[in-house]
């Protein structure tokens, strides 16, 4: 047990250091709080934007599978590298553990945990056939910019001839 005494003085010393810094620090601080000092980027530049967003959902859905396949790495190299001295037991040990890992794989696959970008809305499909009618052609489906007011030239051609 004596052995222990110089563990537990240090342990000691280090609690009573950190409980005594955070008392002095409550007591002596200045405490004048302002909106410059609540803003989240306290460095007296005014922010121009919005902070950026969370990560979506996805992100750490992937971030989960990578983490998955290091998992399945580090099980299965122990097991390539002895697999002859575990025999059966660990072969079928192996085989179950690689089955749940890529029925678990299937089922994220499934759930759309790789899909990445815009969410996929249903379109309808009777505006995508009003879309190739035969009555739409280039005067109904283009609208001309920066032609008002001018004059076509074969309609000044027939103003001038009528002058």
């Amino acid at each position: 047990m004596a052995q222990y005494l110089p563990f537990v003085v240090l342990m000691a010393l280090a609690i009573a250091f950190g409980g005594l810094s955070f008392v002095a620090s409550r007591l002596l601080a200045p405490n004048r709080p302002s909106a410059a000092k609540e803003a989240p980027y306290e460095c007296g530049i005014v922010p121009s934007r919005e902070p950026p967003e969370r990560f979506p959902v996805s992100f750490y859905i992937v971030a989960m599978l990578f983490i998955m396949f290091d998992i399945e790495i580090i099980f299965l190299y122990p097991y390539a590298v002895e697999s002859g001295t575990l025999g059966t037991f660990g072969f079928w040990s192996i085989v179950m553990f690689s089955v749940v890992f890529f029925l678990t794989f299937v089922y994220e696959v499934a759930r759309g945990g790789l899909e990445w970008g815009p969410l996929h809305t249903y379109r309808r499909l009777d505006r995508d056939a009003a879309m190739v009618s035969a009555e739409r052609d280039s005067t109904t489906t283009i609208r001309r910019v920066g032609l008002e007011g001018r004059v076509d030239a074969g309609e000044s051609s027939t103003e001038i001839e009528a002058a």
